[in-house]
């Protein structure tokens, strides 16, 4: 028996947003369809980023400066001035091109749901888009891989 595949576990007509749409569209569109993260599309339907509740919520996180300690007239960073730095971006962005996440996780509909999961899990991402060659067509989030396991 083969094992299921992407095609046969993800849900269709995945609930998409433009990079340009606003922040507050954003919010606005996940708190109405109550989904936690859509993928970013382009005009011809091909992603181009992902966003999350996360990205929304850390808009409004406080934001501090890395801690650091001078040392012989130099500064050593106890903490990652990058991250800082992203945070901070994020913090003052105002269309989801600012807030997105570019490197998206994503699957043909062909692959296996062992991939699917393995790679949920290595990347730590909650959602993975699927693809016909580079044309959106589903999304699988972890629910849907928890329920084809119980499925078998």
């Amino acid at each position: 028996m083969s094992e299921m595949t992407a095609k046969e576990i993800m849900k269709p007509g995945v609930i998409t947003i433009s990079e340009d749409a606003s922040v507050q569209d954003l919010a606005a569109l996940l708190a109405k369809k109550k989904i936690s993260g859509a993928p970013v599309v382009d005009d011809q339907n091909r992603v181009v980023g992902i966003v999350s509740e996360g990205d929304l919520v850390s808009q409004d996180a406080d934001i501090h400066f890395p801690h650091y300690i001078e040392l012989l007239g130099n500064i050593i960073y106890l903490e990652s001035v990058k991250k800082y730095e992203e945070r901070l971006e994020k913090a003052a962005a105002s269309s989801v091109r600012d807030i997105m996440t570019a490197d998206v996780v994503t699957v043909q509909e062909n692959a296996e749901l062992h991939e699917i999961a393995t790679l949920m899990t290595e990347r730590q991402v909650n959602r993975v888009p699927v693809l016909d060659g580079d044309v959106l067509v589903g999304i699988i989030t972890r629910a849907d891989v928890v329920r084809a396991m119980a499925r078998g």
